[in-house]
């Protein structure tokens, strides 16, 4: 297939944040003293840009901006802070201390990410270092899990749903051992670990993977068990794909060069779907990880952060290139691709029984946030279940939660609980909701354009009305909404989308594949809740008349004419 787009990527001096990273002495920066400072609850831009590979960085509540400025008081400055946890698995303990923090030291709420971390708001700079501490103290960590390196790693979030699941998830959280960065930057900062004489000596000994300036840009891994695709394993920058026969792992399909975000006004940036480019086998995939992560360092755009994605620096020289690099680095070559196939992305509720005999509890959590409301206390309920529960707790990437490992009598334990405190696994809710992303977005986000996370259950209610409407209630649609074009909840493989484009404003977009493996195409731009509902209401109707057996709402918009098919996302502006 050819597409008639040329990548343009700008070469240059190196951007601001290169000369950052040069300078940090493999992190270190600045941070101390920023941390240090108690005139400000801000630190510089620069200390910002490092507090990224921490897991870290500075937000302001854009909500009291106005107020706080007519008062002549600085803004609202706090920070978040995301835990790195492949796979998203955490100890019930570990549960039990994260809690803790969250009521402590944050705005009260735990935030369950579309990569399966864990995200706190609302720490005040002086209380960041007890924070990450209280997270390391949990044998968990921050690092790595913002900056310009491998992110936290996305897996099938039940490792006992089969022998094969369990296999896949070891070798997941292998592959992020080894690709984490090597500084001992933050245990000195954080955990007033030993300092280096000599930081700057030998840079083989700091990061033999990332070298002095580390990546270009982020980059994410996602590995995922045929037939679901729960991690969107197309949208990463790495993805794997189990392959296995007769219950037996085999090896892992390569896919390279996906991710979401792209910039408005600027058609040399958009999503994009990764490619599947061979074979190898378990014992072949952490080498493959590590020279494919190498190749983007040595290289991604590093003049305009922009461009300097791992998708762009595929597809600005070829992917026939990037397998003969990747090769020549391995000293040995893939095999062929083998087949698959994926049937859904979404999770599967309620409980279920493992191959090792335990029980596992999927939950419904909107927008993965976790806090107490009026006649919902859900972060209590979860409190009190990780108090008895000797299994447990998975965050899915689809932001819900798996209490897992759970014997038969705490099974009828934990089912009182659930009663007591209203738990739900969505069965009550629509297919539509339960199938539902959101980014964070306001108030906190400082790249949000327009609402997300607080504004989609609103328009999900009315959406909900239409489809009851015409019988389609219990219809599972991917529908996707962000703040911005960055991509955090993937909304480029939303059969539905919204991009935020201005307060109470969206670009609209339709036709991602059910399964994650196509783009959706822009339908309407800059619209509001009035016209969404307009144009989703006669495209359900025909929808619900029209549709063939089987046939998802993201393909039947194709059929149906509404969209063009977007197999690659050099024709996503096309």
């Amino acid at each position: 297939m050819t597409h008639n787009k040329t990548v343009v990527v700008q070469d240059g001096p190196p951007s601001d944040v290169e000369d950052i990273k040069t300078r940090s002495r493999y992190l270190r920066g600045e941070l101390v003293e920023a941390l240090e400072d108690g005139i400000t609850g801000s630190m510089s831009e620069d200390e910002n840009r490092l507090m990224k590979f921490h897991g870290s960085y500075m937000q302001d509540d854009r909500d009291l901006r106005n107020e706080r400025h007519k008062q002549k008081l600085e803004p609202a400055y706090q920070f978040m802070v995301r835990i790195r946890a492949p796979g998203g698995v955490l100890t019930s303990a570990q549960w039990l201390e994260m809690d803790r923090l969250a009521r402590e030291y944050t705005t009260g709420s735990i935030r369950i990410t579309t990569r399966q971390a864990i995200q706190f708001h609302g720490i005040l700079k002086w209380n960041l270092k007890k924070s990450i501490r209280t997270i390391n103290d949990a044998l968990l960590t921050t690092l790595a899990a913002c900056g310009d390196v491998n992110r936290n790693l996305m897996c099938n979030p039940n490792p006992y749903q089969s022998e094969v699941h369990a296999e896949v998830f070891e070798w997941s959280t292998r592959i992020s051992d080894h690709l984490s960065p090597k500084t001992n930057a933050y245990h000195e900062i954080w955990l007033d670990g030993e300092k280096i004489v000599d930081s700057t000596a030998d840079e083989a000994e700091q990061e033999p993977i990332y070298g002095k300036v580390y990546l270009p840009r982020k980059f994410k891994i996602g590995v995922t068990v045929p037939p679901t695709n729960d991690v969107d394993v197309f949208s990463q920058d790495l993805g794997l794909i189990a392959i296995y026969e007769d219950g037996k792992l085999k090896g892992f399909n390569v896919a390279v060069g996906g991710g979401m975000g792209m910039t408005y006004g600027d058609t040399q940036t958009y999503p994009q779907l990764a490619r599947v480019i061979g074979f190898c086998t378990p014992e072949q995939v952490i080498d493959v990880a590590e020279k494919t992560v190498m190749i983007q360092r040595d290289f991604g755009n590093r003049s305009v952060r922009k461009y300097a994605r791992f998708k762009y620096t595929i597809d600005r020289y070829g992917i026939e290139w990037f397998i003969n690099e990747l090769q020549n680095r391995l000293g040995w070559n893939l095999e062929e691709a083998r087949p698959y196939e994926f049937s859904h992305n979404g999770d599967r509720y309620g409980w279920i029984k493992g191959s090792n005999g335990k029980w596992h509890l999927t939950l419904y959590i909107p927008s993965g946030r976790i806090e107490d409301q009026k006649g919902y206390p859900l972060m209590t309920g979860l409190r009190e279940i990780a108090k008895i529960n000797t299994g447990d707790f998975r965050l899915s990437p689809n932001q819900n939660l798996v209490i897992g490992n759970v014997t038969t009598p705490k099974k009828r334990k934990i089912e009182e609980l659930i009663k007591q405190y209203g738990l739900t696994d969505g069965k009550r809710y629509s297919a539509l909701r339960r199938n539902a992303l959101s980014c964070v977005a306001f108030p906190t986000c400082g790249m949000a354009m327009a609402e997300a996370e607080r504004y989609l259950p609103t328009l999900l209610d009315k959406i909900e009305t239409i489809l009851a409407e015409v019988g389609l209630s219990e219809e599972a649609i991917n529908i996707r909404m962000t703040g911005c074009p960055n991509g955090c909840a993937r909304p480029a493989l939303g059969e539905i989308a919204f991009m935020g484009k201005a307060p109470g404003k969206y670009n609209m977009y339709l036709g991602a594949g059910f399964s994650g493996e196509r783009l959706n195409k822009i339908y309407r731009e800059n619209i509001g809740e009035e016209e969404i509902l307009k144009l989703l209401e006669p495209m359900f109707h025909q929808y619900a008349q029209e549709r063939q057996t089987g046939e998802h709402f993201g393909d039947f918009v194709i059929r149906a004419g509404y969209v063009k098919a977007v197999q690659s996302g050099l024709d996503f502006h096309n």
